[in-house]
């Protein structure tokens, strides 16, 4: 269920705003240069379905989502509870950061918590499956898959590099609940 809930940013222990509605969420994060909507599959894939057969039955959304964007690379992350590197990729996301290249994410499934710091709030937005979630270049912000991690997600890039993160410096991300906790 999405879920975006608003913090000022000097106080993670209550929450100003609770959205529930996909709509309204959108609407909020529009208004914060950020895009926020639901996907629908192109065809059903079973959850074993491996990156060429996700691609597959995405194929015309991505399309037209590189065409929107530039984006010129795709890949597919899978993460799950047993990946020998959860612990590791999960502690690499959730400092806050910000990235040169536009960052997009459809989750194909499972969920997982975008942070976005901008204008002085935590926009805390919870992120399922069906969900598209695109941030702006240099946008602060952090991710937690959770200590279980779950989820498939679609990656776009313009850069050749893929993901490359750089730290804020700030420690804001300490402060606020983990996905574990909020979700």
């Amino acid at each position: 269920m999405d879920k975006l809930t608003i913090f000022t940013e000097d106080n993670a222990l209550s929450a100003v705003e609770v959205l529930n509605d996909t709509d309204t969420i959108a609407q909020r994060l529009k208004a914060l240069g950020i895009g926020f909507e639901q996907w629908q599959t192109d065809a059903p894939l079973s959850a074993e379905a491996d990156e060429s057969e996700v691609i597959a039955a995405y194929q015309s959304s991505i399309n037209d989502l590189k065409r929107q964007h530039g984006f010129h690379t795709v890949d597919v992350a899978a993460i799950h509870p047993d990946h020998p590197q959860a612990e590791e990729l999960r502690k690499k996301f959730l400092c806050e950061h910000t990235h040169d290249d536009f960052e997009a994410r459809y989750f194909v499934d499972g969920s997982g918590m975008f942070y976005i710091h901008a204008v002085g709030h935590v926009f805390m937005l919870r992120c399922d499956k069906g969900d598209l979630v695109n941030l702006p270049a240099l946008t602060p912000h952090w991710f937690d898959m959770g200590a279980k991690p779950d989820f498939k997600a679609i990656r776009f890039f313009r850069i050749a590099e893929g993901w490359v993160g750089l730290p804020t410096g700030s420690d804001i991300a300490e402060r606020f609940p983990r996905f574990e906790t909020a979700a």
